[in-house]
């Protein structure tokens, strides 16, 4: 058993305490049920490793259902996206479920209540519903169609299922009481009308349950034993239990059970806000890099064991909080750092001329792929007389401690010589255009020359061979503004052509790789040709962020 499936947490504990009771004999049966309504984020992939590793875990399974209750906002793209996801996470279902498959089941227990005499069709609209419903400190009342007669309400409810009644016109509320203290007891719709087709049920039904009269009876019907949900049901607790209690004989029906919600800084996780960026055309798309949805961070470059470490990393609570983006990145960070090649990639490119190397001479530099994993071995790397360095390589007037390379400095190149700075040569408008530099040769890697030493190394791309690449670099999508509030950064993306080594080349769609001294990239799933290299930021080398132990 993977040291994943050996953790442990209340949920689990309760788990523990079931079987050893004989609660629901030896059988652990969990579900997770999203509504196919847009693209899961990274607070569900906490709840998709928690559902199917705790199945896993006891030997349990975990079934894949959607919560298709509402036509309105459904769609099966959503519905291929999430089985994309829960697959990518490294996950199976045991049965893929809908929950319109149980629409009959729901309509009849709905009937139940009613013949019970504990339902009833109301006239009010939403809102006098709503004002009728009181406060947490003050009780609701009654509405004036509370005490129709069963015979009534059944008349009224097969006229809705039939069609006679405009959406909005009338609903079905369960029959509990208007003082309860919880508010979701007072008296909860429990049906309503939508004359909208349903992608499953095609024109069949007209009449819709809502989600949270519909969940417990489909976690009694799969025979689900522990119905693990986010903290914001716990108030729905109640009811959960009041519907299994008064529609069904189950002698042992599920549980519910409540865990904290994922919720990580400078990250909005609404799918109704994050649709709302997709549809105005803020992001290019549900899986647009800057996303929090799964598709997104897939491909931006996370991979799913990063993730799975990630929730395990988190735990499970109780209590809401909020987790530090950095841990997530140290979890890709961490999961890379020994598997992924390095590559020498230049940004905003400055040229290079050594004026004192022959003119068509070519070396091949050797140069580890990976220092932290020898197991990945060597390349070689052309140099020529002309090369590429990065941008932030180079200062005609250094700041203090600045040891990289500027006028008169000398410096290594990675892998090559030492290489001195003589002239800078600038175009009409004062940039710079190139560097004049002279190298030594007898300072060559793995020449054992020890004349001398200097303070600074830096990476470079021999011009004659270097391959022009897009580099898309993110910052977070959301930032906090001085009122503390979450909002959209518009400088999430900047977007650049640099040079990489002729390595480079055979870079295919999801290839990672580290970029020497900037960070891991990811070859762009969706843009990335044979002859057009865009590489997204997965992550930076390194965080001031550190691991609790």
């Amino acid at each position: 058993m993977s040291e994943e499936n050996k953790s442990t947490n209340f949920i689990h504990n309760i788990i523990d305490e079931d079987l050893k009771n004989g609660k629901y004999g030896d059988k652990v049966y969990t579900r997770f049920p999203p509504e196919p309504n847009g693209y899961l984020h990274i607070g569900h992939a906490k709840s998709i490793c928690l559902n199917f590793s705790t199945a896993i875990k006891y030997n349990g399974k975990c079934n894949l259902r959607y919560d298709d209750t509402n036509p309105v906002k459904e769609d099966v793209e959503y519905v291929k996206s999430i089985e994309e996801d829960v697959k990518w996470l490294g996950f199976q279902w045991n049965e893929r479920l809908w929950a319109s498959d149980y629409f009959e089941k729901m309509y009849d227990s709905a009937v139940i209540l009613i013949k019970k005499g504990k339902a009833y069709v109301d006239d009010l609209s939403q809102d006098e519903i709503r004002n009728l419903r009181g406060t947490l400190t003050s009780p609701g009342k009654n509405s004036p169609y509370r005490d129709r007669s069963v015979e009534e309400n059944l008349r009224l409810f097969e006229e809705m299922k039939d069609g006679k009644y405009e959406n909005g016109a009338k609903v079905l509320r369960a029959k509990i009481d208007m003082s309860s203290p919880n508010i979701n007891m007072r008296d909860p719709v429990i049906y309503r009308i939508s004359h909208n087709s349903h992608h499953n049920t095609g024109d069949t039904w007209c009449i819709y349950p809502m989600y949270t009269f519909a969940h417990p009876i489909e976690d009694a019907i799969e025979g689900i034993t522990h119905s693990i949900c986010t903290l914001e049901f716990e108030d729905q607790r109640p009811f959960y239990n009041w519907v299994l209690k008064e529609v069904g004989s189950w002698k042992t029906p599920p549980q519910q059970i409540e865990f904290a919600r994922l919720n990580l800084t400078n990250t909005i996780m609404s799918k109704r806000h994050l649709k709302k960026l997709v549809d105005e055309g803020v992001v290019t798309g549900w899986d647009d890099p800057r996303m929090p949805t799964i598709a997104g961070i897939r491909r931006r470059g996370y991979t799913p064991e990063a993730i799975r470490n990630f929730c395990d990393k988190i735990g499970v609570s109780k209590a809401n909080s909020t987790v530090d983006i950095s841990l997530l990145e140290h979890c890709i960070r961490d999961e890379l750092q020994g598997k992924v090649s390095s590559v020498n990639v230049v940004e905003n490119p400055i040229k290079v001329i050594i004026t004192n190397y022959p003119e068509d001479k070519t070396e091949y530099m050797e140069m580890e792929n990976n220092r932290n994993n020898e197991a990945l071995g060597n390349r070689t790397v052309p140099f020529s007389r002309e090369l590429w360095i990065d941008g932030d390589d180079f200062m005609e007037v250094p700041v203090k401690k600045y040891f990289r390379l500027f006028p008169g400095n000398e410096v290594r190149f990675k892998g090559a010589y030492f290489i001195t700075c003589r002239e800078v040569v600038k175009d009409e408008n004062g940039n710079v255009k190139e560097l004049l530099c002279t190298y030594d040769p007898e300072t060559r890697s793995g020449s054992s020359f020890e004349g001398r030493k200097v303070k600074g190394t830096i990476h470079w791309v021999d011009a004659k061979t270097a391959v022009p690449v897009t580099i898309r670099n993110y910052d977070y999508l959301f930032v906090e503004n001085d009122q503390g509030e979450e909002v959209f950064n518009e400088n999430s993306l900047y977007e650049t052509v640099g040079y990489a080594e002729p390595s480079i080349t055979n870079a295919k769609a999801g290839d990672r790789y580290q970029f020497f001294r900037h960070g891991y990239y990811i070859a762009d799933s969706e843009l990335t040709t044979d002859d057009n290299k865009i590489f997204n930021k997965i992550v930076g080398l390194k965080s001031s962020f550190k691991v609790k132990k």
